[in-house]
């Protein structure tokens, strides 16, 4: 119904009011900056994107969500509305965030940042395993992943002590050394050594007489820690005792890593038991001046045992790569060192395969608990084997419950990792802290601090955080790349990547030398 004019306007203001109207011109609103054709592309774009939202919706009912399937969402539909077109810099609106920035800046920091620890309590003995860790892993409980971590910087720990002074005297036994932990509820009350069955030939020393430690026969390969402070002994129910054990680190550690050969293990009743010969023999051998990995394990754990008669406790053992095989090797030897030993459980990271199934079988007999912390991308973990079938004697086979993480799962690391940052234990931990569950996205609230892995993994982060480290107020000097702190770093030379671990003639000698020692080695066992 159209209103007309004459009947709204009086008589003597209408002639004014016809020519007002004749010079009367609409004007574009100045709050419009688009322009007509403009508009219509970006109507058209929504309308296209809204039409692809409605034919996927009835395959959400049917299809389970997916990692990073609601991030992957959001993306598609800004990039189908197109809107960095009317203004750009909203493309990088989401990294440009002070909340994004303020968490990375933390993540960035030098103070670490822990996650909750509640109280144990009456359940300390389900996270120590009692049943497997059921129902704990998938999704994975609070309270068990801040363990793992926990027990992962032990072993941090035990690459620090190393590589801080890692010769050792030619003469005398090795005087006690200091170790760092980032818990100090604990102690440290024994050091612990490993040695090598085989020994360089002396024209090794005299074609390369400066590879120092790297030649030595025994190494400091880790320590035994009891909890010390009645608090945290309180929260975990029980006093703990630790035994934490380092990565390969010397040319006749990764001499022993070499030699796969199944041997029987000494003194037991089952020939059928077997385990990897150069993990045996670095478990065995006793060094000029210092006992047997074996000898030192067991006294000392006898020794707190008896110290702390009436107790509870717990024995702990945690290591990663060739720490995490001779772990099963501790755990297999204390677990029957004396009349009541408390409950053992061995937290490994990394580790390669040990034994056969016999040998699996003699730890379950034992109540020796394993879980295994594994890194899908992680090559280390595949080897050795003989697969020829699980029921035969010369297979080897994995020990424990396994709990699987994957670099593909982090924000913060490239999916096509290398080898080395795949086996790296830092790599492992962050991993470990930012897991939720096999079908769920890194958390979003993971604590960890991101230094370490910038510092050691820097090729392997993704350039955005790489780069932001260095745009954020940071100090410089605190993501220079420090001295190696675990075997990751020599990884590609256990799964035959030679030539890109290699990068001086020095290094290029000692891989010929572990090449012919193990030849050497197998040759004499046969």
């Amino acid at each position: 119904m159209q209103i007309g004019i004459n009947s709204t306007v009086p008589a003597q203001n209408l002639l004014v009011f016809q020519t007002k109207r004749a010079s009367f011109k609409c004007r574009k609103s100045p709050l419009n900056s688009l322009s007509t054709e403009s508009t219509r592309k970006h109507l058209s774009n929504l309308e296209k994107l809204l039409q692809k939202t409605n034919q996927t919706d009835s395959d959400r009912v049917t299809k389970p969500l997916t990692n990073g399937s609601i991030s992957i969402k959001r993306k598609g539909l800004l990039e189908g509305l197109k809107l960095w077109d009317i203004k750009p810099e909203m493309k990088a609106a989401e990294d440009m965030s002070p909340s994004h920035l303020n968490r990375l800046q933390r993540l960035l920091s030098k103070t670490m940042e822990y996650s909750p620890r509640n109280n144990l309590g009456s359940r300390w003995r389900e996270y120590h395993g009692c049943n497997d860790w059921s129902g704990l892993l998938d999704p994975l409980d609070e309270n068990l992943r801040r363990e793992v971590v926990r027990y992962g910087e032990f072993v941090q720990a035990a690459y620090h002590g190393f590589h801080s002074n890692p010769a050792m005297p030619v003469d005398e036994a090795p005087l006690p050394r200091h170790v760092a932990l980032s818990d100090r509820s604990y102690k440290v009350t024994k050091s612990l050594y490993a040695t090598s069955s085989v020994g360089l030939p002396k024209w090794v020393d005299d074609m390369a007489p400066n590879l120092g430690w790297m030649t030595q026969r025994s190494s400091w390969i880790g320590f035994v820690a009891v909890c010390d402070d009645r608090r945290e002994i309180q929260r975990m129910g029980r006093r703990d005792i630790v035994i934490a054990l380092r990565g390969t680190a010397t040319c006749l550690e990764w001499t022993e890593n070499f030699r796969a050969q199944l041997v029987r293990i000494p003194g037991s009743d089952d020939s059928n038991q077997r385990v990897e010969c150069g993990f045996l023999s670095l478990h065995e051998t006793r060094g000029a001046h210092v006992p047997s990995l074996a000898e030192s394990v067991v006294q000392e754990v006898q020794r707190l045992i008896e110290m702390y008669k009436g107790e509870t406790l717990s024995i702990t053992i945690t290591g990663h790569s060739l720490g995490a095989a001779l772990s099963l090797l501790v755990a297999d030897e204390i677990s029957s060192c004396a009349p009541h030993v408390p409950p053992v459980a061995v937290f490994s990271f990394g580790g390669p395969r040990v034994g056969n199934k016999s040998f699996v079988q003699r730890l379950n007999q034992k109540n020796v608990k394993v879980l295994r912390i594994v890194n899908n991308q992680d090559l280390i973990t595949r080897v050795p084997g003989v697969f020829i079938g699980d029921n035969n004697s010369w297979a080897y086979t994995h020990v424990g419950t396994e709990l699987r993480v994957d670099t593909k799962m982090s924000p913060y690391l490239k999916p096509d990792a290398d080898i080395a940052c795949c086996h790296d234990l830092e790599a492992y931990l962050h991993l470990v802290d930012g897991f939720l569950s096999s079908n769920c996205p890194f958390r979003s609230n993971a604590k960890r601090s991101l230094v370490k892995l910038v510092n050691e993994q820097r090729s392997n982060v993704k350039q955005l955080y790489t780069h932001k480290a260095l745009s954020l107020n940071l100090d410089r000097d605190r993501l220079n790349v420090p001295i190696p702190t675990d075997d990751s770093t020599l990884a590609p030379l256990l799964v035959g990547g030679l030539a890109g671990a290699i990068t001086t003639p020095a290094l290029v000698f000692w891989g010929f030398t572990v090449a012919w020692l193990t030849l050497e080695a197998a040759i004499q066992l046969d």
